[in-house]
């Protein structure tokens, strides 16, 4: 039986050496200050955890593959120095029956050690194609060690704490809620109102999947999708943030079903909260079949982003206004979803 340590995995983008990937993985040709593209670092996270899990995956099922079934929480402690490589250390926390989570701790070497964030995947393992796929059932590691015991109580934690979140979002509003809803509203009937209407700060996107983007066979790369949600998140999030938004967290992506090659897909994104200096984007992805017979929802993502200045300090963005009672629900719940990352104030 294997222990977490040795599913270990490390990923190095080679800043330093390489220019050309360099220049890709930049925003813009100029010596700015968070010069990484965050979506761009969301798809190789994506394909870090799924080699980490195909890896341990294949030792029981060679013929075996992994799908990311969700992302939880990602805090971006720093922004990414472009003068440094970028390392994703890769280790599988906890393995379930048909599925593991894999965290990523992404950092900079050198004096100091810059630690970007940390990330937990959930992959499924499956065998099988199209509609005879079935998920594997995976043998334990040994949680040997007791920074290995306490990973695995974590990760437990955090599915745990998930269920509870979603149970939470079903829940009427506290009064204080109420209170706050009630003044949002209350404010728009006021003579000369001319705040942000959340219903207008809306940005989508269409695109049609061909096998450029296959990951694994007649399916497309999870982690395409969530970088392309995030762009155009990020492009949304500027019709509120007056300076620069850059990622603050992602808050969780779902994946609820497979993308297939000849799908349509209809990228959805709006401006449904804001505190402070943090805007909330919340990202859909339907996907439409090529014979129009199936419309789903591919993926749900929250983004958070924090407008700054040039030199990353915290500027404030305006209030957004619910109108109606969906836009009253998707503002509850990124209020409740962000409380933690505005109080603990470790984000960027």
């Amino acid at each position: 039986m294997l222990t977490p340590f040795e599913t270990s995995f490390t990923k190095v983008l080679n800043l330093t050496s390489d220019e050309a990937l360099k220049r890709r993985f930049m925003v813009l040709d100029e010596p700015i200050q968070a010069n990484m593209r965050f979506g761009l670092l969301l798809e190789v996270l994506d394909k870090v955890a799924e080699e980490a899990a195909l890896s341990y995956v294949n030792r029981f099922y060679p013929e075996a593959r992994v799908v990311t079934a969700a992302i939880d929480n990602i805090v971006v402690r720093n922004v990414t120095d472009m003068s440094r490589d970028v390392h994703f250390n890769a280790r599988i926390n906890q393995v379930g029956r048909s599925s593991l989570e894999i965290g990523i701790r992404v950092e900079q070497p050198g004096v100091p050690v810059r630690h970007i964030a940390s990330c937990y995947f959930t992959m499924v393992a499956r065998s099988g194609m199209g509609e005879e796929a079935v998920s594997v059932a995976l043998p334990g590691l040994d949680y040997a060690e007791g920074i290995e015991k306490q990973r695995v109580e974590k990760a437990l934690k955090r599915r745990t704490e998930y269920k509870q979140q979603q149970a939470l979002l079903g829940e009427p509003p506290s009064q204080e809620e109420f209170e706050m809803l009630t003044g949002l509203h209350a404010a728009q009937d006021e003579p000369g109102f001319n705040g942000l209407l959340a219903g207008q700060l809306t940005a989508d996107a269409w695109e049609r999947m061909y096998p450029e983007q296959e990951n694994v066979p007649k399916k497309i790369f999870g982690g395409y999708l969530i970088r392309r949600a995030y762009e155009l998140s990020s492009i949304c999030s500027e019709q509120v943030a007056p300076n620069r938004p850059i990622a603050a967290a992602v808050n969780r992506i779902n994946f609820f079903y497979p993308v297939r090659m000849g799908d349509t897909l209809h990228y959805t994104t709006r401006v449904v909260y804001t505190n402070g200096s943090f805007i909330c984007v919340e990202a859909n992805i339907e996907r439409i079949s090529r014979d129009k017979a199936t419309k789903a929802l591919s993926n749900s993502c929250l983004f958070t982003f924090v407008n700054v200045d040039e030199e990353l300090n915290r500027q404030p963005v305006p209030v957004v206004y619910p109108a109606n009672y969906g836009e009253d629900a998707r503002y509850l719940m990124a209020h409740r979803s962000c409380q933690t990352l505005i109080e603990d104030g470790e984000a960027v």
